[in-house]
């Protein structure tokens, strides 16, 4: 599968099939983690946990037989880099046919923390089961997939803009039109696709649309989203990241997050 086909594919996969991965897929993934890095030059590190080894679980999953944790120091925009490079594990692990799902808060988190050696000063803001997909989804993760509504997307035109917010971009004649799609099927807490784009000539801007109950004071889960949303566009299309705020007006809701500049046709 190319880029596009494992974001169109890729779903949240809650039951599993019961059996370990292979040595073959771990290793493959374990190499490809190594070399994930994300724009803000955040280190985040990976750590495969053994769910009997450590006695993990999460009420919502079934089947699993690993999980794999990141840390990263607690610092500026350690939300968005931990974000971005979760995400790149999880596309590369659903193109070998491994599922996964971004669990934030139906954890045990200390004991998570713990067994993930998670130190003074840094942050376990997410964790994943991996493993092989159940041929059958099961009845609590299909409730929970429709409660969120997993598989419908914002329009475009609510997400995306030209050179302010009251004009939605003309997405069908972009020349990041496949990029910008990647973005509108990101994944997101509880589904609520955060981020926001304004184009500036051959600047996006990113924007963080804020909704109530998603930062508790030391972090804010919305800004992994927008690490996502990063991840995906700039994986479509090879643009320098900046941080280069334009000073839009801006509502309360809204905050800056950065800007891709997409390279010259």
């Amino acid at each position: 599968m190319n880029t596009m086909e494992v974001i169109r594919t890729r779903r949240s996969v809650r039951t599993f099939d019961g059996r370990a991965l292979t040595m073959e897929d771990l290793g493959k993934l374990a190499d490809y983690i190594e070399s994930i890095s994300n724009p803000y030059r955040i280190p985040v590190e990976f750590v495969f946990l053994d769910t009997e080894e450590y006695g993990l679980s999460t009420p919502v999953i079934k089947g699993e037989k690993m999980y794999i944790a990141a840390k990263a120091p607690a610092v500026k925009h350690a939300e968005e880099a931990y974000g971005y490079a979760f995400e790149k594990m999880v596309l590369y692990a659903w193109s070998l046919g491994i599922g996964t799902t971004w669990i934030g808060g139906t954890m045990k988190r200390e004991l998570f923390e713990k067994a993930a050696y998670t130190a003074e000063g840094e942050h376990m803001f997410c964790i994943s089961p991996l493993g092989y997909p159940a041929a059958k989804m099961g009845l609590r993760e299909a409730a929970m997939r429709k409660g969120v509504r997993a598989d419908k997307r914002k329009p475009a035109k609510d997400l995306f803009f030209e050179s302010d917010f009251s004009t939605p971009l003309d997405v069908e004649n972009s020349p990041v039109k496949d990029a910008l799609e990647a973005v509108r099927l990101a994944p997101s807490a509880v589904n609520k696709q955060p981020w926001r784009i304004v184009r500036d000539g051959r600047k996006y801007h990113f924007y963080l649309k804020h909704d109530k109950g998603y930062a508790d004071g030391a972090w804010d889960i919305q800004k992994i989203d927008m690490g996502i949303a990063l991840c995906h566009f700039m994986t479509m299309t090879e643009g320098t990241f900046l941080l280069e705020d334009p000073l839009y007006p801006l509502d309360s809701e809204l905050e800056y997050i950065a800007t891709v500049e997409i390279p010259e046709e």
